[in-house]
């Protein structure tokens, strides 16, 4: 399965709420090539954002070339339209030259009786790997055929419109109830393949809890086992079904699984293999901090922010229950936010774990409450322009500081 548009070894997912901070995180990624690594930027943003914020697609875009334009980017950079299905698919088709397609609500549909009869005919026991057993390559492929073939329709509907080879294909299964294991992957691996899809990333659903904005919560010993068997998964399918040889899993991490970073660096390190990394939601809270650390004005927009997400909260909580673990008695009322400090502010929000000041629940919340100041509009934005320097050097650190160094230059 040839790629015209080839994916690199090592990217960067980098979520921008509101498309102002493009030339920030790319120069986290210059930083990186500074070093000798290249890690691709992708901006990703996905239809639940932009109908929050009340953008469109080709914002993402926009912004992605204007950040490549002012820095002198000459390497490879791509726009990701992310979690898209066949309802929403049709307006990122222009902008975007990479697709996740997000079939996760279709695990468990049962496919046509037929083509599971023909798939189990056709791939048996998948080679063997992985203990596989017809009788497992069934079961796997019940619960997850359907899903396949819609993410194949899904492909089709961008391919018929922008042509093959002009674009990145990713598979996401992600956003569901249960991780899938090596083996299950072996399988929808085989289907992708069969459905003609060019995947160069894959997105399992991992063990544990990916949390919005907060680290990783589960045992990292078996993530790093899974971690380590799935990108064999991945190895066996290139093999065995001609997928393209640079497929490699994608961690959509909700942002900051620091405690599972040394063991993606090190699994990398051991194979050889590349990862695509999604940050999501890190640049919008990097933005509040360098708001209430530009102080005045900025600080006081901060608390106003959260002060509205605070008496919102089951609203803004709703679309995220099932990846938000949020204790209401551990938010501080908005009276006592509205005291704090420019460094207050900042260290209760900033994901540094060390430091006492430091609260997971806040942060949750104020991940999920961007649609507080995109109902402030331009009066939000302006106050981005006027402390930009503050909020670009937080992006721009936290981008390169705490993902980069720790996954792909550890």
């Amino acid at each position: 399965m040839p790629n015209a548009l080839i994916l690199g070894k090592f990217s960067l997912g980098m979520g921008d709420r509101f498309a102002r901070q493009g030339r920030a995180q790319l120069a986290a990624c210059q930083m990186a090539a500074a070093r000798g690594v290249e890690v691709v930027p992708v901006w990703n943003k996905s239809n639940r954002e932009h109908l929050i914020v009340g953008s469109e697609p080709l914002s993402v875009r926009s912004e992605a070339d204007s950040a490549v334009a002012a820095l002198g980017w000459h390497s490879a950079y791509h726009v990701d339209a992310d979690h898209i299905n066949l309802n929403t698919v049709d307006r990122f088709i222009a902008p975007s030259d990479f697709f996740t397609l997000d079939v996760a609500a279709a695990i468990g549909r049962t496919a046509d009786m037929s083509a599971l009869d023909d798939f189990v005919a056709r791939h048996g026991d998948c080679g063997g790997a992985f203990s596989l057993t017809p009788a497992k390559v069934r079961t796997a492929a019940a619960k997850y055929l359907h899903a396949v073939q819609e993410a194949g329709r899904i492909y089709r509907r961008i391919e018929s419109s922008r042509g093959p080879g002009t674009f990145i294909t990713e598979v996401s299964m992600d956003e569901t109830d249960l991780p899938q294991t090596p083996d299950e992957l072996l399988v929808i691996l085989a289907a992708i393949a069969d459905e003609g899809i060019p995947a160069q990333t894959i997105a399992p659903k991992f063990t544990g809890r990916f949390n919005k904005g907060v680290d990783y919560v589960g045992d990292v010993a078996q993530f790093e086992r899974e971690f380590n068997d799935d990108i064999a998964a991945i190895r066996t399918a290139v093999e065995r079904y001609g997928l393209p040889a640079n497929l490699k899993l994608s961690v959509h991490s909700g942002s900051d699984k620091f405690s599972i970073y040394p063991a993606i660096a090190r699994a990398m390190k051991s194979t050889g293999a590349g990862v695509h990394l999604k940050t999501a939601g890190t640049t919008w809270l990097e933005e509040l901090i360098g708001l209430a650390e530009a102080g005045g004005a900025g600080l006081a927009l901060a608390r106003e922010v959260y002060a509205e997400a605070f008496a919102h909260s089951e609203e803004l909580c709703a679309p995220y229950a099932t990846v938000i673990d949020i204790d209401t008695a551990r938010l501080p009322q908005p009276s006592e936010v509205n005291a704090w400090t420019a460094a207050d502010y900042a260290n209760a929000l900033r994901h540094d774990q060390s430091c006492p000041a430091f609260n997971p629940h806040l942060r949750q919340l104020l991940h999920v409450g961007y649609k507080v100041a995109a109902k402030m509009g331009a009066r939000y934005l302006d106050m981005l322009a006027e402390c930009e320097e503050s909020v670009a050097r937080n992006v721009t650190e936290n981008l390169f500081a705490r993902h980069i160094q720790r996954v792909f230059l550890a």
